[in-house]
């Protein structure tokens, strides 16, 4: 089907009030949508569904899933202009005094309050949040997704709408968990600074002590489902006009039962904080507002997949032996928005240590904001 066919469908799909997403993995080139052909709820129950899956920050609260056998599946790939990259970022520096005093007040004084009780606690990090709310004037979101694909071509990409929900869109840098069979992958993503025409960059010690933990962490909550991991050393990658410290962690596990390993992870370290239980009841008592969806997780869970033993098209006969194995592509529901009452409500936050500045810390969440803003008239 061709892009303007299918984003075409997905407008009416929205129009309609319908339940639907649409997507591009990271460096992909095809868009993927369901469509749900009503607009009832579904539910995870034990993670052994097959569909979309969409699930907030509170892993005590329900995840929402567009069940693959109630959509309709379509995909397209996508027009060369549209994959072409823009850098529609303007810069963060210009702006940070244009931002409302009071935000900023409000969110250095929890940003001391979280470096305060790390001081004073057994706690080694806290990420604390805030939500911005930008005024739109359009009703009609598509062109936002389709500025979202055209400036974050690495990122996973999404817009998410249920009537009966909300509606979400996103440009996430950083996958929770990728497992096809019994292989799986995922990433510690943790440090921030803005990017200046150059990857060839310092990290200090706060970042790179951030980074480690988050490292550590995965390895340690992963080892009991697993029967082989191994981690790269970190390496600076480019998400945007951001550049972050990543470690690629990968392996084989024990058994396919995902609900287990999925919240042995989620909500991780980069997005909530260490330990884990401690540093979300911070957060749950002293952000002031609900996160919902955003650092929750969102992707395939459990769709049929056929690998070929031979990638060679012209082989024709290896092709026609291939293995069925489910795949399920989750991601950190990072750098996203929610759209209500023609208002972009965005979502930033940051990772505070005992080595943390308060005023550097604010301004990581300005340069932060701008994957969203940018895209906004």
């Amino acid at each position: 089907m061709h892009q303007k066919d299918v984003l075409g469908r997905i407008e009416n799909q929205f129009i309609s009030g319908l339940p639907f997403v649409a997507y591009r993995k990271p460096n992909a080139s095809t868009i993927h949508a369901m469509l749900q052909k009503n607009d009832d709820v579904h539910i995870v129950v034990d993670f052994t569904e097959s569909g979309f899956v969409f699930s907030p920050f509170d892993s005590e609260l329900e995840t929402i899933i567009f069940p693959e056998k109630s959509c309709e599946t379509i995909q397209s790939e996508l027009d060369a202009e549209t994959e072409k990259s823009t850098n529609l970022s303007p810069n963060p520096v210009t702006q940070i005094s244009q931002d409302n005093d009071d935000l900023r007040y409000q969110h250095i004084e929890l940003i001391q309050k979280g470096i305060d009780t790390i001081s004073n606690s057994d706690l080694k990090k806290i990420v604390v949040s805030r939500i911005e709310t930008v005024p739109i004037s359009e009703d009609n979101p598509m062109r936002l997704f389709k500025s979202l694909l055209e400036a974050y071509p690495t990122a996973f990409v999404y817009i998410w709408y249920h009537p009966k929900v909300g509606l979400w869109l996103g440009a996430s840098p950083e996958t929770l968990l990728h497992i096809e069979g019994l292989r799986f992958k995922t990433m510690a993503l943790a440090g921030t600074q803005l990017y200046q025409n150059s990857m060839e960059v310092e990290w200090d010690s706060k970042n790179i002590e951030e980074q480690h933990l988050v490292t550590q962490y995965i390895e340690h909550k992963l080892t009991p489902h697993v029967s082989q991991i191994s981690a790269v050393p970190a390496q600076t990658i480019k998400a945007g006009q951001l550049l972050h410290l990543q470690s690629k962690i990968s392996g084989i596990l024990k058994s396919e039962h995902l609900k287990e390993v999925i919240f042995s992870l989620h909500p991780t370290p980069a997005v909530c904080g260490l330990p884990k239980h401690e540093a979300k009841q911070f957060i749950l008592s002293n952000e002031n507002y609900d996160r919902e969806f955003y650092t929750g997780f969102l992707g395939e869970l459990n769709l049929t997949s056929l690998k070929t033993r031979n990638s060679n098209r012209r082989n024709v006969e290896n092709n026609a032996y291939g293995t069925v194995k489910k795949s399920s592509h989750l991601f950190v529901n990072l750098r996203c928005m929610q759209i209500k009452n023609q208002k972009a409500l965005v979502y930033v936050g940051g990772g505070i240590t005992k080595d943390s500045k308060p005023q550097n810390e604010w301004e990581e969440t300005v340069n932060k904001s701008y994957t969203m803003k940018s895209v906004i008239s």
